[in-house]
């Protein structure tokens, strides 16, 4: 079945991104777009499409969610046996992408992923609600699994295993990788598709800041 999907789209007419708005190195402007995200109603506001490479080369994406931004890197959190994880074991270059269309504003951010510390991944961990500390244990992510049932039973074992517990360990399989960028693209929506697209580029200790033709 073919279906001609050519004719939806969007008119982008909200804001526009001149270099009068920018900053001299890409987080503090990524900081304030993230301050207007988040008041924007978008429903997942720190949901980001990574993107990593499988070691044939194919590309593989999916959505994560950045629990936090440093002065120099993003942050996320998975389990260390997943697909994402042995592909950035092979392959250490990552993108990851930002869509807001509330805002009509995209990020992209280009660079390399490499593993926090044990420390900085066990105060997030025992952030999260229990429900979510026990799935960690529970879920070999990626793994095919005999079936949903198998799941809840991995689930329930957990469950009673740390019942008695006061703390429940962090999994060593789980825990945070830093994206550090080389590289952070803003885009804005504008009219008539002339959008705005402003990159930052890491030359040693500088950003370098070009326009690019949308």
């Amino acid at each position: 079945m073919k279906k001609d999907l050519g004719n939806i789209r969007s008119e982008y007419l909200r804001m526009t991104l001149e270099e009068d708005q920018l900053t001299a190195e890409p987080f503090t402007l990524l900081n304030k777009w993230f301050d207007e995200v988040l008041k924007s109603g978008n429903p997942e506001p720190t949901a980001m499409t990574l993107s990593t490479v499988e070691n044939d080369g194919q590309p593989s994406s999916r959505i994560v969610l950045l629990k936090k931004l440093e002065s120099e890197s993003l942050i996320f959190f998975t389990n260390y046996n997943s697909r994402k994880a042995a592909d950035i074991s092979g392959h250490v270059r990552v993108s990851a992408l930002f869509f807001w269309p509330e805002l009509e504003r995209q990020v992209k951010v280009s660079g390399v992923a490499k593993k926090i510390n044990d420390l900085e991944s066990d105060a997030y961990f025992h952030s999260r609600p229990i429900e979510s500390q026990i799935g960690a244990w529970a879920s070999p992510q990626s793994s095919e699994v005999s079936g949903r049932k198998f799941l809840e039973k991995e689930y329930e074992k957990f469950k009673d295993k740390f019942k008695d517990s006061e703390t429940i360990p962090r999994p060593p399989h789980w825990g945070g990788y830093a994206i550090i960028p080389s590289r952070i693209e803003f885009w804005q929506g504008r009219e008539a598709r002339l959008h705005d697209r402003i990159e930052y580029r890491k030359k040693k200790d500088k950003w370098e800041i070009v326009r690019l033709a949308p």
